[in-house]
């Protein structure tokens, strides 16, 4: 129990349902109540889950793939760091000068890497998914170019990569004061995804956990709320993709939903509210409801809470390492070793 002083504000309500309690009054202390993490997450020696998977991917040896527009600095920086960890052999797509200048700015020797010109971003993302369409790469990682237009060429019903199965995006998290790898979908691509967009969604989130050696992944559907309340839609159909997979229409991991997020990653939370779940508590995978959900949940891990992450199309006809703009060059070299796990297993071959 920890305590603090403050200034005057308004009494704020305590729910005693919730994991951490507050009360305020004027010109007193502040009592709270924090919540109880899984033993293991204390541990910070562990070593990094991201690490490991870069080690087992560089063992594989590298994959073509194409750098889609790489005009500025991180780009090319995360391509030639992947390339120097064995992870792909990059074919540059994008506007010739744009490239080179932007190497000469940075200092970055490019003399080894091959470029495919173009006229701009639009043409670009036509480029390398050509390539893709033809075998001459069997990956792609996004560089200076905004992600709806890579995906639009992507997606494209004539000349796009699509499959059977609907395109999505995994957020690979690896959080300090979580034990193991956290899965996070869909917090890049599908906005308002439906029960069916919800099936592919998940499949391809296990998919990606098998890739990575996850036999029997975990899979929590996330509502507000651990109850089925018709109100509340994402409670309604995590209670039907939990039907789903119990008639087999989802396979390769356990799945359970609705729960709320402290029930899906502490064992604490989830015993205080009675939830007998093999996947309460342990969730290797992180199903959110919406977009913004997990694209906030995403955000909220890597700045507030220390994680490193990375991000991979799965879907698709070739895996796509996929980051924002605004990541590191680690997330985008993580997130080709993500693709190059998925394209040693095979997934991407989808019925």
């Amino acid at each position: 129990m920890g305590t603090a002083h403050v200034s005057t504000h308004p009494p704020a309500p305590c729910d005693p349902d919730q994991d951490c309690c507050i009360w305020i009054t004027q010109d007193v202390n502040i009592q709270t109540r924090t919540a109880v993490l899984p033993a293991a997450a204390s541990i910070e020696s562990r070593q990094s889950s991201l690490d490991a998977l870069l080690k087992a991917a560089a063992i594989l040896g590298p994959i073509p793939a194409a750098v889609v527009h790489p005009c500025d600095t991180l780009s090319l920086q995360a391509a030639l760091e992947a390339a120097r960890s064995g992870l792909i052999q990059p074919i540059l797509v994008g506007p010739r000068t744009r490239i080179l200048r932007a190497a000469e700015s940075a200092a970055l020797d490019i003399s080894g890497f091959h470029i495919e010109d173009t006229l701009h971003s639009h043409a670009a993302a036509a480029c390398a998914v050509g390539l893709a369409r033809a075998g001459e790469v069997a990956a792609l990682m996004k560089g200076a170019l905004h992600t709806d237009e890579l995906m639009a060429e992507v997606v494209d019903h004539e000349h796009g990569l699509r499959t059977e199965r609907r395109v999505s995006h995994v957020f690979a998290l690896d959080v300090p004061r979580y034990p193991k790898l956290l899965l996070l979908t869909d917090g890049a691509l599908n906005i308002m995804p439906d029960l069916l967009d919800k099936r592919d969604i998940i499949q391809n989130a296990i998919d990606l956990a098998h890739a990575l050696g996850i036999a029997l992944p975990q899979v929590a559907i996330l509502s507000a709320v651990e109850t089925v309340n018709p109100r509340i839609v994402s409670t309604i159909d995590a209670a039907a993709l939990c039907k789903m997979w119990d008639r087999g229409q989802i396979t390769g991991g356990i799945l359970e939903g609705p729960l709320a997020f402290d029930n899906a990653v502490s064992v604490a939370a989830a015993a205080i509210k009675g939830i007998e779940s093999p996947v309460a508590g342990h969730a290797d995978i992180l199903v959110a409801p919406d977009l913004m959900t997990g694209n906030m949940l995403a955000k909220q891990m890597v700045y507030l809470a220390g994680a490193s992450s990375a991000g991979i199309v799965l879907g698709a006809r070739v895996p796509i390492a996929l980051t924002s703009r605004a990541d590191a060059v680690h997330a985008r070299v993580m997130s080709c070793a993500l693709a190059r796990l998925l394209a040693h297993s095979a997934v991407t071959v989808l019925p």
